[in-house]
């Protein structure tokens, strides 16, 4: 929103004088966090609020700072502590214990005609799969999950390919020795992104191993975000399914 169009909303009492200038310069100062309001129009997606190191108290500031002006809300890796703070003051939010995401949805997205696949290789890995669903739900994309088909039994990849060749992004989650992407970037046309988790024995280093493997991958077309990132990977597919 330019300058010309702030100052008619203004006057004709679609916004406050605080929130007026609050546009102009681009964020709201809240003394401990400068909400950068105008993201949206500039990125295509509001702030995303990242819930560790910050009191239920400063999260719920930023949420009525983006509440005033209708945008939507993703507060991610939040405790169910916190959660419940600002479910009292936001009881229409979502919160999902498991992806320690919080969302707070005020308008309807725009939804894709193509969708997204989210592979993981086991169900120990469902959790980092899920914040990636949910991430890439939240901003109207349409998901296909295929979970629990991992390198060690590749019949249970094979039987879903079809499902996975008719999505236009493809997400696969895996710890271990992360090999996964490696074999769907094998076998599909789409970018493939992978997300390392964390999830091993003590020679995968709390991912490391995952992490490596992935960056060392033999398939064109495959992208890394980093480890247990399955906010990073959900974000990231939706801006590809939406070019």
């Amino acid at each position: 929103m330019n300058e010309r169009a702030i100052l008619e909303s203004l006057q004709a009492g679609e916004i406050d004088l605080e929130t007026a200038i609050s546009k102009l310069k681009g964020y709201e100062d809240l003394g401990h966090s400068r909400v950068d309001i105008n993201r949206e129009e500039r990125n295509g997606a509001a702030e995303v609020i990242y819930g560790e190191g910050k009191t239920a108290e400063q999260i719920e500031a930023i949420m009525r700072s983006m509440q005033k002006l209708e945008q939507n809300i993703l507060v991610t890796r939040l405790d169910l502590e916190k959660a419940e703070i600002l479910n009292s003051s936001f009881p229409e939010a979502e919160y999902c214990e498991t992806t320690r995401l919080l969302r707070l949805q005020l308008s309807t997205p725009k939804l894709t005609s193509s969708k997204i696949a989210i592979i993981c290789a086991g169900t120990s890995d469902i959790s980092v799969a899920e914040e990636a669903r949910q991430t890439a739900e939240f901003y109207g994309n349409a998901v296909e999950t295929v979970y629990d088909a991992g390198v060690a039994g590749l019949h249970r990849l094979l039987a879903s390919l079809e499902i996975i060749r008719s999505c236009r992004v493809v997400i696969v989650v895996a710890g271990m020795e992360g090999a996964l992407p490696s074999v769907v970037g094998g076998l599909v046309d789409a970018p493939v992104i992978a997300v390392p988790t964390s999830v091993g024995y003590g020679s995968s280093f709390e991912g490391l191993s995952a992490l490596l493997g992935m960056l060392n991958t033999c398939a064109s077309g495959v992208s890394v975000v980093n480890i247990d990132n399955g906010f990073g990977a959900g974000f990231l597919a939706n801006r590809i399914n939406r070019l």
